[in-house]
């Protein structure tokens, strides 16, 4: 591995996370500009700009022959987006979880992981998978947006030709409304622009590295790519609970990891048919629904995820890392850690979630109780 193919995969960390931050600034500023609810947003706007990277690594991957990287990426990416990214957030600051993401967009997550699964079990995401998962993600931003749009208080409308004339006002309005959006669309191309070279880069050196180390395209994917990309999320989720908006973190997360299946893998698949290794089937689409479904009950507990659950995804992001390790190296201890983890500590970590989640639940009926009684 030459000193080249070392700075190109610096290079092409680095413009993603500044093209991803260039991106996020402008996308959330015409959003807002558009009148959408901080909450829409993070699920939608945010949630798609971050999504970029891993949209511009994918279908460079696969046009570049090299389909393992594709699926890996996203894949990888969904997996620590939940567990590290979650995890590390939540370490900070516990962060908050809005009803609508328990009720809707978690679900909703899971479906599309779960859809995922079933058109890959066949060993490719064809063409007419790739317009499922669009089509479905359309359906999902469409249903977001109208179902939560904020409405306009009568303060912020547009004044009208009237007020305009009596008052000067309302021409300095306007150009400034109209220089914010220059403004937003001008860190939206930027950011499309780095990404994109960012991508370019970092599928070219992470090939060199996969092929100097002697593993495959997919554990390349699963780990030094998915986290790469998967550093704007990192980002907007830190800066965002560092702000106080904890409930932005959770849903930039939850709507990027839709995106990474909806609009990655699905635009990927629309441009050339994706093929997937035998072992991401049993091993790796698994584990992401897995993890998609552990968020559920964390999120529910309380509606808000604790530094101890932070801990824990952190740990089992570790564990994971661990095994893909152990598993690219071929090392003799895979059995013996893999025995451990099925039987041991995931049984203990399933049982403890099942047990909070119905000690929620009768806390929550319990309540409802004493104020139908109370009436």
């Amino acid at each position: 591995m030459g000193a080249l193919t070392i700075v190109a995969l610096a290079a092409g960390f680095v413009l993603l996370i500044a093209g991803g931050e260039a991106l996020v600034r402008g996308a959330s500023q015409l959003a807002r500009i558009l009148g959408m609810s901080p909450i829409v947003v993070g699920l939608t706007v945010v949630a798609f700009a971050t999504s970029t990277p891993e949209l511009a690594v994918s279908a460079g991957a696969a046009l570049s022959g090299h389909p393992g990287l594709a699926v890996g990426n996203v894949v990888g990416s969904n997996i620590a987006n939940i567990l590290l990214i979650i995890g590390l957030t939540a370490l900070f600051a516990p962060l908050l979880v809005k009803s609508r993401i328990v009720r809707t967009d978690i679900p909703v997550m899971v479906g599309f992981s779960v859809v995922l699964l079933v058109v890959a079990i066949d060993g490719t995401i064809s063409r007419l998978n790739g317009v499922l998962l669009v089509g479905g993600l359309l359906i999902y931003v469409v249903v977001t947006v109208v179902t939560s749009r904020r409405r306009a208080p009568e303060s912020a409308v547009a004044p009208t030709s009237a007020s305009r004339e009596g008052s000067g006002t309302g021409a300095a309005g306007g150009g400034s409304r109209k220089q914010s959006v220059l403004i937003s669309v001008g860190l939206v191309a930027l950011g499309v622009l780095l990404l994109v070279v960012g991508a370019r880069l970092l599928v070219s050196a992470a090939s060199d590295v996969a092929a100097v180390l002697g593993v495959s395209d997919l554990i390349v994917g699963l780990t030094v790519v998915a986290i790469g990309t998967s550093l704007p999320e990192l980002a907007t989720s830190l800066i965002a609970a560092f702000r106080g908006e904890r409930d932005l973190a959770v849903g930039n997360i939850v709507g990027s990891n839709v995106f990474n299946i909806g609009a990655v893998l699905g635009s990927t698949a629309l441009i050339t048919p994706i093929e997937v290794a035998p072992s991401a089937i049993r091993f790796d689409l698994p584990i992401m629904l897995a993890v998609a479904l552990v968020l559920l009950p964390v999120a529910f507990t309380g509606m808000v995820v604790k530094r101890w659950e932070g801990t824990l995804f952190a740990g089992f992001y570790g564990a994971y890392i661990g095994y893909l390790v152990l598993q690219a190296s071929g090392h003799e201890a895979l059995e013996p850690y893999s025995a451990a983890m099925l039987w041991f500590v995931i049984p203990i970590t399933a049982l403890s979630l099942i047990l909070l989640a119905t000690y929620e639940l009768g806390v929550l009926r319990g309540r409802r109780e004493a104020r139908r009684l109370s009436r």
